[in-house]
């Protein structure tokens, strides 16, 4: 075997090793994990928020509906820190959101990521973690106790007995409503951002509609 053909044949035994090895820490970090969901399967369903009391990054109790959904168009998506391979995708879509619709989040729209795994998920953890997507203000990184979490989970139709096991979801909705969108999958964050401007749009039109009527009343 010549040295060429000796190199090339290192060169894929190093590679097959690597990805194996790959393979076997996503197997056992993220057994639960759908990794195949690349594409965004996005479906409207109804949530409700659990009336408990949440922490941001900044250890700031907050109430997720009163303080930050409001009457705000929301994105929010669900992660955990630990997690190396879905979450990191998740909250990298989210930080091209906040880029594409620049400083209408904080103002008009509010991004929302709550912790799955909030026994690790202190707030300094989180706020460690958000320096990494995170470009500018309007978004805030959530925590709790695990039983004021889990309630807010499955108001929102996000919880998951083992938080390991969860497919990538991340949530669009009006405030105002309590009709929202779920993304199911790695969305393109184009998408989100078009899902945002359409509730926009309507919220203009609805006003724009009303104040009309009010002209016109006797």
């Amino acid at each position: 075997m010549n040295r060429f053909a000796h190199r090339g044949l290192l060169t894929f035994c190093l590679l097959a090793i690597g990805i194996g090895q790959a393979l076997a820490h996503s197997a056992d970090e993220h057994a639960g994990h759908d990794m195949t969901a690349k594409k965004a399967s996005p479906e409207t369903a109804q949530v409700k928020f659990a009336d408990v009391a949440l922490v941001d990054q900044n250890g700031k109790s907050v109430s997720l509906e009163k303080d930050l959904v409001g009457n705000k168009i929301v994105v929010m998506g669900f992660i955990y820190t630990s997690c190396t391979t879905v979450c990191p995708v998740v909250s990298s879509i989210m930080g091209k959101v906040q880029k594409q619709l620049g400083h209408r989040v904080g103002t008009e729209v509010q991004l929302v990521s709550i912790s799955i795994d909030p026994q690790r998920d202190d707030p300094e953890r989180l706020n460690d973690y958000a320096r990494t997507f995170q470009k500018g203000p309007g978004w805030s990184w959530l925590t709790g106790s695990p039983q004021s979490v889990n309630a807010t989970l499955k108001g929102l139709g996000a919880y998951s007995g083992d938080f390991k096991n969860h497919s990538p979801l991340i949530l669009v909705g009006d405030g105002n409503s309590r009709f929202w969108t779920r993304y199911y999958g790695f969305t393109d964050p184009v998408e989100l951002a078009r899902a945002v401007e359409k509730i926009s749009g309507e919220r203009n039109a609805h006003a724009k509609h009303t104040a009309v009527a009010m002209e016109h009343q006797p």
